[in-house]
């Protein structure tokens, strides 16, 4: 009917009807945040780029753990720094490395906290790229890499990591980490596929704090091309045969049609990552007076779980649990 008839506004007048007829739904427990742990510090470091981060030393780990818990987050992800680093990333499978150490403090201290931990190779390698680099062509070896990958898998699980989260768009990376978990008796353990993972502008306070910048080059030869969405497809259909649990889209923001276009292809559940990039801008903005941090913090979470993502990782992640518990 015509308006007078028809009045939309009927429906925003109180907070109590807005919130009754709200569509899309923003909790604590939609949210994971992820967390990077340094070996050789024994304060936190602020990461310059990214206001409210810190790289933590992991005599905190159990710390963050009993705060994701009394903030009731989703969960964690955990990214490490070692001390030391070398051509092929070898150093990320020591059992006593930053990642599983923190795994095991954090399961420690609350059992019940679900503990992500990101599966790549970049935050090990001396060159900062995400794989195993030829010595000929100096390009990355995606089978060579794959391998890696499988056992720094088993090695995050083996210390009690409820999810692996395989970051580095090699071919083939699923599947074999599927078998090696199997394997060791890790059938529990979930894969959380980074399916679908951009050559972004957007990482770039990432590479500050997990210290990975490639020395040469860039990652385009096996990220997804920013122009490609229809590739996604691909990419998608091909990590669910290999056995992903489930599935994740990164970046988030430039990206919300690929988030809608990928939930309406599968129902296996679905993450987007609010990165560095797209988290920093905010606090860029509010530091400058353009915008209410809190409020466009919350349009922002809630613009990607409207897209079709389940369940978001993002820098956010404490603070905006606060102001939902407000």
């Amino acid at each position: 009917m015509p308006f007078p008839e028809e009045r939309p506004r009927r429906l925003r007048r109180t907070p109590e009807l807005r919130r009754l007829v709200r569509e899309t739904t923003l909790e604590p427990r939609h949210m994971v945040w992820p967390l990077f742990f340094h070996a050789g510090l024994a304060e936190p470091r602020p990461i310059l780029s990214m206001p409210g981060v810190s790289q933590w030393p992991l005599a905190m780990a159990a710390e963050r753990a009993r705060e994701a818990q009394s903030l009731g987050l989703g969960g964690v992800i955990l990214f490490g720094l070692p001390e030391r680093k070398d051509a092929r990333g070898l150093v990320g499978l020591d059992v006593n490395g930053p990642v599983p150490t923190a795994v095991r403090a954090m399961k420690d201290a609350v059992p019940s906290l679900l503990v992500m931990t990101d599966v790549c190779v970049d935050e090990y390698t001396d060159h900062g790229h995400c794989g195993v680099l030829d010595p000929v062509t100096h390009e990355v070896d995606n089978d060579a890499t794959v391998e890696i990958l499988a056992q720094m898998a088993v090695v995050h699980a083996q210390a009690g990591a409820d999810v692996v989260a395989p970051s580095d768009m090699m071919d083939g990376r699923v599947a074999a980490i599927r078998k090696s978990l199997d394997h060791a008796n890790m059938q529990h353990a979930c894969i959380l596929s980074y399916a679908v993972k951009y050559a972004s502008a957007f990482y770039g306070p990432f590479r500050d704090a997990a210290d990975c910048a490639p020395k040469f080059g860039d990652r385009s030869g096996y990220q997804m091309d920013p122009g490609n969405a229809r590739e996604a497809r691909r990419e998608l259909a091909l990590d669910i045969a290999e056995g992903a649990d489930m599935l994740m889209v990164k970046p988030a923001l430039p990206y919300l049609d690929v988030i809608r276009d990928v939930r309406t292809q599968t129902h296996l559940p679905l993450c987007a990552y609010n990165v560095s990039g797209e988290y920093s801008m905010l606090h860029a903005a509010a530091e400058r007076g353009m915008i209410d941090l809190e409020r466009a913090m919350m349009e922002t979470l809630t613009s990607i779980r409207r897209a079709g993502a389940d369940f978001l990782l993002t820098y956010h992640a404490p603070h905006a649990a606060k102001v939902l518990g407000a």
